[in-house]
C-alpha cells in the first residue's frame, strides 16, 4: 500500500470520527432543548415569558452537558472496546504471550484503517512467536554444538597426557584438537559478529580499497575447506574499488563463501562474479549441489533460522544473518535465486 493510500485511510477515519462526535453533539443538545421544552410546557421551572434569554440558554447547555454525559458514559464502553482489545493483546504480547491475535468486531472492523492495524499486529506476533521457537531451538542446537568440540579436545588432550602414543597418533590427535578449537572459534565469532552489527546503527571505519583482493583473501582463509573437498573455483574477475567498512565485509564474504563451500557437492565448482556500473558493484556467489527448499528462502537471512533442519550440516542460523545486517547498514541489498541446482547469493553494494 502506497503512502497516498495510506493517507487517504486516515483521512476517512479523521472524518468519520468528527461525523460521529458533531452527531453526539447534535443529539445532546437536541435533547437539552427537548427537556427544557418539555419542563416549560409542565411548567416544572415557570413559563418561558418568566426566563430570560441567558438564563434559557443556560439552562440548555446545563441540561445538554449532563445528557453528554450520560450518553458517552454508556457508549464509551462500546466505543473504546477496540481500544481496550488492543492495549490488552499488547499487555499479553509484552509479557511473552505470543501467540495472542487480534480480531476487531464489527462494524469496526469493516474500515481499512482497523483491519491494518489488526494485520500488523497478527503479523508481529506471528514473527515474535517464529522467533521465539528459533530462539529455542538456536541455544538448544548452540549448547550441543558448543558442547562435542569441547568434549572432543578435553578427551585427545587427556590422551596425549598419558602417553605411549606413536608421532602418528599424537599428529593426529593434535590435528583434531586444532580443528575443534577453529570450530570453536568459528561459532563464538560469528555470535559476537551478530551482536555487533546489530548494535550499531550507523556505519563507520569506512575506507576506499580493493574488493577483488578482499575476496581472493577470504578464499584463501577457507583453504582447508575447498581442499578437503576438492572444490573447482571460478573466480576470475577484474579489479574492483569500493568504499566501505574493510572488516564488515570481509566477515560478509567469509559467510558466503563458507556457506557456498559447505554445501557444494565433493569435486564441485564455486564462482565469484564481480560486476560494476555508474553507482554500484553487484558480486555474485554461486555453488551447485544442495539447494535451498523454496520454503526456505525468505526465512534464511533470519537469526537462528536453518534451511537443513535435519542438522546434518553444520551451522547455527546465524552466519546469514550477519551478512544480512552488514548489507544493510552499507545501504545494499542481498538476493538469493535456486535453479537447475544451481544457489547464487548475490550482494549489491553502493560504490
Amino acid at each position: 500500500m502506497n503512502n497516498k493510500e495510506i493517507h487517504r485511510q486516515r483521512l476517512s477515519l479523521i472524518l468519520l470520527v468528527s461525523i460521529l462526535i458533531f452527531v453526539v453533539i447534535c443529539i445532546t443538545v437536541g435533547l437539552g432543548i427537548l427537556v427544557i421544552h418539555i419542563l416549560l410546557r409542565l411548567n416544572i421551572i415557570g413559563t418561558a415569558e418568566d426566563i430570560s434569554r441567558g438564563t434559557l440558554l443556560f439552562l440548555i447547555a446545563m441540561v445538554s452537558a449532563i445528557m453528554g454525559f450520560l450518553i458517552t458514559f454508556f457508549t464509551s464502553k462500546y466505543t473504546l472496546k477496540p481500544v481496550n482489545q488492543l492495549i490488552n493483546q499488547l499487555e499479553r504480547l509484552s509479557n511473552g504471550d505470543f501467540k495472542t491475535r487480534i480480531k476487531f468486531g464489527n462494524p469496526i472492523a469493516v474500515h481499512p484503517t482497523f483491519r491494518d492495524i489488526e494485520k500488523s499486529f497478527n503479523k508481529a506476533a506471528e514473527e515474535l512467536e517464529q522467533m521465539d521457537k528459533l530462539r529455542n531451538n538456536f541455544v538448544n542446537n548452540f549448547s550441543h554444538e558448543f558442547k562435542t568440540p569441547i568434549v572432543s579436545i578435553a578427551g585427545f588432550a587427556k590422551m596425549l597426557q598419558v602417553g605411549n602414543l606413536s608421532d602418528e597418533e599424537k599428529e593426529k590427535y593434535l590435528k583434531v584438537i586444532e580443528d575443534e578449537s577453529l570450530r570453536l572459534s568459528s561459532m563464538a565469532n560469528n555470535v559476537l559478529s551478530l551482536t555487533r552489527v546489530e548494535n550499531q546503527g550507523i556505519l563507520t571505519n569506512v575506507s576506499k580499497y580493493n574488493l577483488s583482493e578482499q575476496i581472493r583473501q577470504a578464499i584463501l582463509m577457507l583453504t582447508d575447506m575447498w581442499t578437503q573437498k576438492d572444490l573447482n573455483l571460478d573466480i576470475n574477475f577484474a579489479e574492483y574499488t569500493i568504499t566501505a567498512n574493510k572488516e564488515l565485509l570481509e566477515q560478509a564474504w567469509i559467510n558466503l563463501l563458507n556457506n557456498a563451500m559447505k554445501f557444494s557437492d565433493n569435486g564441485g565448482t564455486v564462482s565469484v562474479d564481480i560486476q560494476e556500473n555508474d553507482d554500484c558493484i553487484s558480486v555474485a556467489i554461486s555453488n551447485g549441489g544442495k539447494i535451498i527448499p523454496k520454503e526456505s528462502i525468505d526465512r534464511i537471512f533470519n537469526k537462528f533460522y536453518q534451511a537443513d533442519e535435519s542438522h546434518s550440516s553444520e551451522g547455527n542460523g546465524i552466519g546469514l544473518a550477519v551478512v544480512k545486517k552488514v548489507v544493510d547498514l552499507h545501504n545494499g541489498k542481498i538476493t538469493v535465486e535456486c535453479e537447475n541446482g544451481k544457489t547464487t547469493f548475490t550482494v549489491v553494494l553502493p560504490k
